[in-house]
């Protein structure tokens, strides 16, 4: 029997009427069925508005990206990406000491930052750094939440790959807009780069307050010491920084700046890349800045000559923008050495004419105790500074004054020079003095009380063997001065002119044996005097010369004319417009101190001039050499009237001579001494066989230094200070006269070592 299914009949009775079903049943069990019209218009429409509203979400989002990354930067830029760099200043023993930077920073490779600074940086900014793909998104739905309910923006979400892209290419405006192309910007750069190069891109660019840029500059200005070796707390504090550089400054909120440290060290214990104990010291520990001092403070006045000459070959942008490296010719032990003589020199001469008072006064003027700032105080104190302070306290034996953050302390031995007994007689609350930093009594700095009348003073030593400018001082201060009183004032020469005289008399065949009259004379109108008001009568030249007598000199002028006279000194290197008047002989003449000390160096090379220079070297941050600048050399006088004029500049340093105090240095030593009229202007000129140095003393408003300020008085101690150095070592130095050999030889030496073949001196 065939079974049957559920719906057959049984074959003996008649087929069953099937029951009526709903219109929805048969339309399902019926391949030929067709849905109303009415039916299929409203699918078809839902279909539509579907497609319709994919289709512009799409192209919103496509919109979108077409909006904000039309104008993004192309990846390649960041490939060929250079940041602006310091230009830096190395002495002539390879050692830094002056910088050029619209942004201060020192670019590193990925392993120049120590691994704690690496690691810290990552747990406070950016814990999954590694493995992120340059966007957040757990970050960033946390924030949009953070700022739907707080109704405000304050909430970061950017890794450190996006803080690259902002920094980099973008503004710093809180909008959607900027956020997309920030976000699209971090995703070119994962895919083209490596994470240790998104670091190392980020740590060398990154703000960190105090006009330092990348984690090197910060490292160095922060703690006086290179990033690679960064301590645990030291790494802590830059790594806190980039949140806020001034908000968490330790120079100027210490207080914040610890618990944002403190901070970080929690976020390292946290992810496991210390131990509690390390965690426990670290956070214990000091801040323990050690504020490098502010740029170009040991040499200010040669790093802006170098400056100048850098902008004239290369341009500005480049001199601050391309981090070139500069060779220059200064010697730094000598200009520290030149620093303290300019100023212990000048401190001397103010204590010889006593306390003058007329201090400025803050509150007289206005300004609370608190709220004054000196232009001293930019960088740190050392000691053996001399600074301006602001007295805070007045005791009768004691007197407090602020330099800086800083107190100093002074006591009735510290001002004993001034003849007051107590301090109040003489000194009150608010006054600015001038203080000599000599050392540290507890928390408090010890000094002695100093004046500053506004006597100035400058000095430039050369080698003489090429040009090179060893020291250079252009005033008293620079933050309160930056004129330059070595290469931009030109001052009256005094005696110091007459060098140039005697040259051309000695051209004329004068001799330092020769005889001439010193007695009472006029030339027409004009009747000189000596210095002295006497007059020595019959005596040799070389005398003459040495004790600095006028008459002598203006009548050697007379014999050789005038005219001869000026053109010497051109010959020389003096640029200035001289009148032809007698009195020039004199020393009546403006003169810069290079120009004269550039001048003088003639004397001990045989005759031949090389012209100063300060830049040895400059190559590129990549170390292509771009120029090595070499001196100009020439002959100025023959080596016999050269070693003739020996003869008389060494006699000024023998006993009897204007400057015999120089003697005491028991070295092979010439020079000149040159005091004006009314003594405004004192200097002394002179040179060892391997260095010429020139100083000069005076007020900037050329009132006079005093009665009895002259060359030898007020400049030759502060030249003999310097010297004492400047010879250290050299015991055996001789002047060309004294060498064995011909002049031709000496001058091919000189000329060798202008050149760079030959080591100086």
């Amino acid at each position: 029997m065939k079974s049957r299914g559920p719906w057959a009949p049984p074959p003996s009775d008649p087929p069953a009427k099937p029951k009526s079903l709903p219109a929805t049943s048969k339309s399902r069990r019926s391949s030929n069925f067709k849905p109303p019209a009415q039916n299929r218009k409203v699918a078809g429409n839902v279909a539509l508005a579907f497609m319709a509203v994919l289709a512009i979400a799409v192209g919103s989002l496509s919109g979108l990206m077409l909006v904000y990354s039309v104008n993004l930067p192309q990846i390649q830029d960041l490939e060929r990406y250079r940041p602006d760099t310091t230009t830096e200043l190395y002495d002539v023993h390879g050692r830094l000491f002056g910088s050029f930077a619209l942004e201060r920073r020192v670019v590193l490779d990925y392993d120049g930052f120590s691994p704690l600074l690496r690691q810290a940086v990552i747990s406070i900014e950016d814990k999954n750094f590694e493995s992120h793909w340059g966007v957040n998104v757990f970050r960033v739905m946390g924030a949009v939440y953070h700022d739907i309910t707080s109704k405000g923006r304050a909430q970061g979400a950017s890794t450190l790959t996006m803080q690259l892209a902002r920094n980099l290419f973008l503004s710093n405006e809180r909008t959607a807009g900027r956020k997309l192309q920030e976000i699209f910007l971090s995703l070119q750069i994962e895919h083209n780069f490596t994470k240790q190069q998104i670091f190392t891109l980020y740590a060398n660019q990154i703000y960190l307050g105090r006009g330092t840029y990348g984690f090197e500059a910060g490292s160095q200005y922060y703690f006086s010491k290179h990033a690679k070796d960064l301590t645990l707390p030291e790494a802590a504090l830059l790594a806190g920084l980039p949140k806020g550089p001034n908000e968490f400054s330790p120079v100027v909120n210490p207080d914040r700046a610890f618990r944002r440290r403190n901070t970080v060290i929690n976020a390292m214990l946290e992810d496991g890349a210390i131990t509690t104990a390390q965690a426990d010291a670290a956070r214990t520990a000091p801040l323990g800045l050690h504020i490098e001092a502010p740029p170009n403070s040991l040499a200010p006045w040669f790093v802006e000559e170098v400056r100048r000459e850098l902008e004239r070959r290369f341009g500005s942008d480049r001199v601050h923008e391309a981090g070139l490296k500069v060779e220059t010719t200064l010697d730094l032990d000598l200009q520290e050495t030149a620093n303290r003589a300019v100023l212990d020199g000048l401190a001397a001469y103010e204590r010889r004419h006593g306390w003058k008072g007329r201090l400025l006064n803050v509150i007289a003027g206005g300004i609370a105790l608190n709220a004054f700032k000196h232009p001293d105080w930019n960088g740190p104190v050392q000691q053996g500074s001399y600074i301006h302070g602001l007295v805070t306290g007045i005791l009768p034996y004691q007197v407090t004054a602020k330099v800086g953050n800083q107190q100093v302390v002074l006591t009735p031995e510290n001002w004993a020079w001034t003849g007051f007994k107590t301090a109040p007689e003489f000194l009150h609350e608010g006054d600015i003095v001038y203080v000599h930093v000599t050392g540290q009594d507890g928390g408090n700095l010890t000094g002695v009380l100093e004046q500053d009348s506004g006597t100035q003073g400058s000095l430039l030593a050369m080698d003489n063997s090429t040009g090179d400018v060893l020291a250079l001082v252009g005033g008293r201060d620079f933050d309160m001065s930056q004129f330059d009183r070595a290469t931009q004032s030109e001052r009256q020469t005094g005696s110091s002119f007459k060098p140039y005289v005697y040259t051309a008399a000695v051209e004329e065949g004068a001799t330092p044996g020769e005889m001439i009259l010193d007695a009472p004379t006029s030339f027409g109108s004009y009747t000189p005097h000596n210095y002295e008001g006497n007059f020595l009568g019959e005596i040799t030249l070389e005398k003459a010369f040495a004790d600095s007598r006028n008459i002598p000199a203006l009548k050697l002028a007379q014999r050789v004319g005038i005219h001869k006279v000026i053109d010497t000194a051109h010959r020389f290197g003096v640029t200035s417009n001289i009148p032809p008047f007698l009195p020039v002989a004199l020393g009546s003449v403006e003169i810069t101190l290079m120009e004269h000390t550039a001048a003088y160096s003639v004397f001990p090379n045989d005759g031949i001039r090389i012209a100063p220079r300060l830049i040895r070297r400059v190559t590129s941050a990549d170390g292509i050499p771009m120029t090595e600048p070499v001196p100009e050399v020439k002959e100025v006088i023959s080596a016999k009237t050269a070693r003739t004029m020996m003869v008389f500049l060494k006699s000024t340093i023998e006993p009897g001579g204007t400057g015999q105090a120089a003697s005491e240095l028991h070295h092979a030593l010439g020079g000149k001494t040159g005091t004006t009229s009314d003594f405004t202007d004192a200097w002394f000129m002179g040179f060892s066989p391997s260095l010429t140095c020139g100083v000069w003393v005076g007020y900037d408003s050329r009132q006079s230094l005093g009665d009895k300020e002259t060359g030898a008085h007020a400049a030759l101690p502060i030249w003999m200070d310097f010297m004492k150095t400047a010879i250290a070592g050299k015991p055996d130095e001789q002047f060309p006269g004294d060498l064995k050999g011909s002049a031709p030889a000496f001058a091919t030496h000189v000329a060798s070592a202008a050149a760079g073949k030959v080591g100086p001196g």
